[in-house]
């Protein structure tokens, strides 16, 4: 398909939010609905501009999810642990563990080599290693345990919706993030087969802006319910968070890959719970 520009207006922003879903999760943007939305490596830049965006839906399914099971079972001692499970469950089967597969990409990459192409190279194997199957061992279990900590309120009677809404904002956050290192980071890799490449091109200033509109409305939203230090706790654990992962691809890789990414997202997520699970 020809290299179209991206549509513009109020149709344009739906059409480039829709290709972000299709492109980010399992939700099926199939027949009419596909033919309206379109296809364009151009596009397909422009939806980057949604990855916050994709946030608000993802963190919504895991906030929901997480809150039914606190609800289901009050003052339970494993509630809030496997609220967290199924919550993270629910992402994973939501997204496709696409950000988590990036993550024991980039584990098995930089850890199984200090030289910069054979890092790149193993990559590109879709098989996991050790150093990606701890990473996923650890992140993902990091993330369950920080998350039935921040539910931890509702044994005492609390209820559930600061944890619930901190589940969501973290979404939003974290998928704001990668779009500053594809601003400030060149794309490395295989550029003919790497599906990041179209997104990594180029991030316009217009696609900066509306992913902190993104970012800057869902931290608005949850102002009603967290305290200022939270907010501010949170903010600086994921900025914390995306400094080292920019600095870390950048010394090891002299850039970003679509892996690089994927790793991003998931730490910064880590890194605001922690960030929340501190301010609490």
């Amino acid at each position: 398909m020809s290299d179209l520009p991206p549509h513009t207006g109020s149709a344009g922003f739906v059409r480039h939010y829709l290709l972000a879903l299709q492109f980010f999760t399992r939700i099926p943007i199939t027949g009419r609905l596909a033919e309206w939305v379109g296809y364009s490596p151009a596009m397909l830049r422009a939806s980057a501009a949604h990855f916050p965006g994709v946030g608000w839906l993802v963190g919504a399914v895991a906030a929901v999810v997480y809150g039914v099971f606190i609800v289901l079972l009050p003052g339970s001692v494993f509630a809030p642990l496997l609220a967290a499970a199924l919550s993270t469950v629910a992402t994973v089967l939501l997204t496709g563990a696409f950000h988590e597969d990036g993550l024991a990409d980039i584990a098995d990459g930089l850890g199984g080599s200090h030289d910069r192409d054979r890092a790149l190279e193993i990559m590109k194997d879709s098989r996991v290693g050790a150093f990606g199957a701890l990473a996923l061992v650890l992140a993902i279990g990091t993330k369950c345990a920080v998350l039935a900590l921040l539910g931890d309120s509702t044994l005492t009677g609390e209820d559930a919706t600061r944890a619930c809404v901190l589940i969501w904002l973290a979404h939003v956050l974290s998928r704001g993030a990668p779009l500053l290192l594809i601003a400030v980071l060149p794309h490395v890799g295989d550029a003919a087969g790497s599906k990041s490449k179209p997104l990594a091109e180029t991030v316009s200033t217009h696609s900066l802006w509306v992913g902190a509109a993104w970012c800057l409305g869902a931290m608005a939203l949850a102002a009603v319910e967290l305290d200022a230090a939270t907010l501010i706790t949170t903010l600086l654990a994921v900025v914390a968070a995306l400094v080292w992962m920019g600095r870390l691809l950048a010394r090891r890789l002299q850039g970003f890959t679509g892996d690089g990414l994927g790793a991003t997202q998931q730490v910064c997520e880590i890194a605001f719970y922690i960030g929340a699970a501190l301010a609490s």
